[in-house]
């Protein structure tokens, strides 16, 4: 079971308008600003992604999948790709825990530019 294609053979088997709604309300990838398309990862639940800190900026709330209805749990990245938070209120990071890390982040990754 574990060698299946599921994403293949689910496209080979239902209609494209099933299709389509399964892309909206589950999708495979979600756009970030500043990054490439990110792998939601539906394994357990909640839902997660995970990607560099700096891929979030620009974005205010939380992404959701399921018509908005579950916000995804980010996992948020330092330039070594280890976790420097893990979050469903993206808001509430930038505007309290980002104020506390930026000095530390600076210090620990100069060549990488952190907005206030």
């Amino acid at each position: 079971m574990q060698d299946v294609d599921w994403p293949g053979a689910l496209r080979r088997t239902f209609p494209t308008e099933t299709l389509r709604l399964l892309d909206a309300w589950a999708p495979e990838t979600i756009q970030l600003p500043k990054g490439r398309p990110t792998k939601v990862h539906y394994e357990g639940d909640p839902p997660w992604i995970a990607s560099r800190l700096q891929d979030f900026w620009g974005l205010k709330k939380t992404p959701a999948v399921a018509g908005g209805a579950v916000p995804l749990v980010l996992h948020l990245l330092a330039p070594n790709m280890r976790a420097l938070q893990v979050t469903t209120d993206l808001a509430g990071f930038w505007q309290r825990v980002y104020k506390e890390l930026r000095p530390a982040l600076s210090r620990r990754y100069p060549k990488h530019h952190w907005p206030e």
